[in-house]
């Protein structure tokens, strides 16, 4: 009610009021500034007042009537006030005395032209404030939604990984298996080993890159005891690009891919290169394989490279991309490109 930038308007218009009638005040400038300020406290009152009081009105009374009448109604009892303490000790009761009856109609003209001004404007700024409170208020609260809603989508197709990813990496031993094959133990030791590292981190809502490298040399040497003959591999990364941070299977989803679409159908088999980069600000991870190639696989995203695409557009706001190129005479270029940044993505 008695807030100070309330307080500031009423001591601002009392003493500039004063002032410019000034030159037409017979008396004291002083007794005329305190009794300015003396309507002027009694109109913050009653605004104060109606502003939480009563707590319900009818529906056809708007408040902010109710509090620019009762400015305008206070106006006559808050100046008697004033006059009644400013002329104690007077022989003459101020009622009766011209000179003051003079005074006193020209403040109660200037405080009736100027007040319901004044309190519109002081309705107005707070109307103004209160609706950009709100409108900042569903902002936040639209933000918030849609983060959530993007959260919700990223567990979504973090959920679609994991059986996507255990079944293939299954289906690969149990080719060992029914092969009878003597190194579908170990295999199968390896596999429960890689896994025990693996499966912790597909819920996670991020994880690094180096943590990504030493998973898919993992994957990659698992791949290469079941085709010994058929697959070489080289993994390469940058020191700096290491700590960063990418969404979890990233790099193993374009390895994997590279093994079941173009080294597994070539009866040459093939080679697979991962590359991981750190370049102005940015992470680039390419996985080169020199399999069948685009055209004799369909030439298409399977259901892990779409996923990880949606997966990396979410995480990163539509700043991250996934491309593929064919390479000659075969072979196929996976690339993945998004900010460097050491935080979840």
């Amino acid at each position: 009610m008695f807030g100070w930038p309330r307080l500031r308007v009423v001591l601002f218009t009392s003493v500039l009021v004063s002032l410019i009638f000034l030159p037409s005040w017979k008396s004291s400038w002083a007794v005329f500034l305190v009794r300015l300020l003396f309507v002027g406290f009694g109109q913050l009152l009653v605004f104060g007042l109606f502003e939480r009081w009563p707590a319900r009105l009818p529906r056809w009374l708007a408040r902010w009537v109710l509090q620019v009448v009762a400015v305008a109604v206070v106006v006559p009892f808050s100046l008697a006030i004033a006059y009644s303490v400013t002329t104690v000790g007077d022989s003459v009761p101020w009622p009766s005395n011209s000179l003051r009856m003079s005074g006193f109609r020209m403040i109660f003209g200037i405080s009736i032209l100027l007040s319901p001004w004044i309190a519109m404007s002081a309705l107005y700024r707070q109307i103004s404030g209160a609706a950009q409170r709100q409108a900042l208020s569903f902002e936040l609260e639209r933000s918030h939604l849609q983060r959530n809603a993007v959260e919700t989508r990223l567990r979504l197709l973090q959920a679609q990984v994991e059986p996507h990813f255990l079944f293939n990496t299954l289906a690969n031993v149990r080719e060992l298996v029914d092969s009878g094959s003597p190194k579908a133990s170990a295999v199968l030791g390896h596999l429960i080993a890689y896994l025990r590292a693996a499966v912790p981190r597909l819920n996670a809502k991020a994880t690094t890159l180096g943590q990504e490298v030493e998973l898919v040399r993992s994957y990659l040497e698992l791949m290469h005891m079941r085709m010994p003959d058929r697959l070489q591999f080289m993994v390469q990364a940058d020191d700096a690009a290491l700590p960063m941070d990418c969404p979890p299977m990233t790099l193993l989803t374009l390895v994997e891919n590279a093994v079941r679409h173009g080294i597994d159908p070539s009866e040459e088999g093939g080679r697979i290169e991962v590359r991981v980069r750190l370049r102005d600000g940015r992470c680039r991870a390419e996985v080169i394989d020199t399999g069948i190639g685009l055209l004799a696989s369909g030439g298409g995203l399977g259901t892990g490279l779409s996923n990880l695409r949606e997966r990396l557009q979410l995480a990163y706001h539509g700043d991250a991309s996934l491309s593929l190129s064919a390479l000659a005479p075969h072979g196929v270029c996976a690339e993945v490109e998004f900010p460097a940044a050491q935080g979840s993505p």
